[in-house]
């Protein structure tokens, strides 16, 4: 079972439609506005805590045309410009080596001289980013955005939401039992749910705890 709860996240994919808005609106619009490319600002960075959505809005923005998703691993030529990429996507700027961030400074300004887009991710504001002084006042250059997790009832809300458009029936407890047992970014419970339901299906139960529970025992076990 712990095989198909990582086969079915492996099947999703990250959209502007599937991030958990929350307290993040202004941030949401100002994402959809660099995918058609119609923001004002060439630059934003976003900055919060693991699995507050940094990733999830980065690789949707890199579903759009012409743009380029480079995680802090990328090669060097993942850093040079190219006239047909209009929006760059730099992730998890904490973790670049220092190679790297010599090649994401020219980045950073051949993309400002040539009037293209990029969107850059860490996990600490620009000012206490752990990179070349040059590189952490680039980073600064436009727009800067804490992203602020949801909370567990607006995790809740939303896993409410998604099992009712999936026509779920879940009895009491099982979304706390969820958020307290599992993975408790966005993504790994949704992928639950699915999961939850398939396994439903399967055994003619309805979701209640203590199939939730079995469930997770299955995946620890395996």
């Amino acid at each position: 079972m712990k095989q198909l709860v990582l086969d079915l996240g492996a099947d999703q994919t990250h959209s502007l439609d599937s991030f958990e808005v929350g307290q993040n609106a202004e941030l949401a619009q100002l994402m959809r506005q660099f995918a058609a490319r119609t923001s004002r600002e060439h630059f934003a960075y976003l900055w919060g805590q693991t699995a507050a959505g940094k990733t999830h809005l980065l690789q949707a923005l890199s579903a759009t045309a012409y743009a380029r998703y480079i995680p802090p691993d990328a090669p060097e030529s993942a850093f040079i410009y190219a006239p047909a990429t209009t929006l760059y996507l730099l992730d998890d700027c904490e973790q670049l080596p220092p190679e790297s961030q010599i090649y994401a400074f020219g980045l950073f300004n051949q993309i400002r001289d040539n009037g293209a887009y990029m969107v850059s991710s860490g996990a600490v504001a620009p000012a206490v980013l752990p990179v070349r002084e040059d590189l952490r006042t680039r980073m600064g250059w436009g727009l800067v955005y804490q992203i602020h997790a949801l909370t567990d009832a607006e995790k809740v809300a939303a896993l409410t939401q998604i099992a009712g458009a999936r026509g779920l029936t879940l009895s009491p407890g099982v979304l706390p039992y969820l958020l307290s047992h599992f993975r408790r970014d966005m993504r790994s419970l949704s992928t639950m749910l699915d999961a939850l339901d398939l396994y439903s299906l399967e055994t003619q139960r309805p979701i209640t705890l203590p199939l939730l529970r079995e469930l997770l025992q299955a995946e620890a076990k395996e």
